[in-house]
């Protein structure tokens, strides 16, 4: 199993200590597509994810999924960025449907709801609303951020 090092996940995840206050979640238009997939975004509103970097670029994923593709592999997606151009990570809480923190959030995998990219993680604000939406939809893990891995979104697809 191929492991990222402490350092990039860190930084993945919880940004750098000096940030100042994150900017806020934008709305993407009509136009925008996904990076990973190249579906419309706008058109799946109940499951957008976003990345925002420092120098203020973003991209836009119809699902959490599709998100930490490009997280994970961002040379690939993004070649001119690194992690630690990241200055936010947003995701739409489930229940909720609203952007949320994506660094804080917890996500489901394995559970019988599918996204517009079939199986997806699905993202909540509340630890309760995570797991009560685990047992009701037959989850089958519950995971922090830092807690994704490549192999466990690989086994989404």
């Amino acid at each position: 199993m191929k492991r990222f090092g402490t350092a990039i996940l860190f930084v993945f995840f919880t940004g750098s200590l000096l940030a100042a206050e994150d900017p806020k979640p934008l709305k993407p238009s009509a136009r925008d597509k996904c990076p990973v997939c190249g579906m419309f975004v706008a058109k799946y509103p109940d499951w957008q994810a976003q990345v925002i970097f420092r120098d203020g670029s973003l991209a836009y994923f119809d699902g959490t999924k599709d998100m930490f593709k490009y997280l994970f592999n961002l040379k690939k997606y993004n070649p001119t960025k690194k992690p630690a151009d990241i200055r936010a990570i947003y995701v739409t809480d489930y229940y909720e449907l609203i952007f949320i923190n994506g660094r804080e959030a917890y996500y489901v995998a394995g559970s019988d709801i599918y996204g517009p990219m079939g199986r997806e993680l699905i993202p909540f604000r509340k630890e309760a609303d995570a797991r009560g939406f685990l047992k009701d939809h037959k989850g089958k893990t519950l995971l922090k951020s830092e807690e994704v891995t490549p192999e466990i979104v690989k086994g989404l697809d």
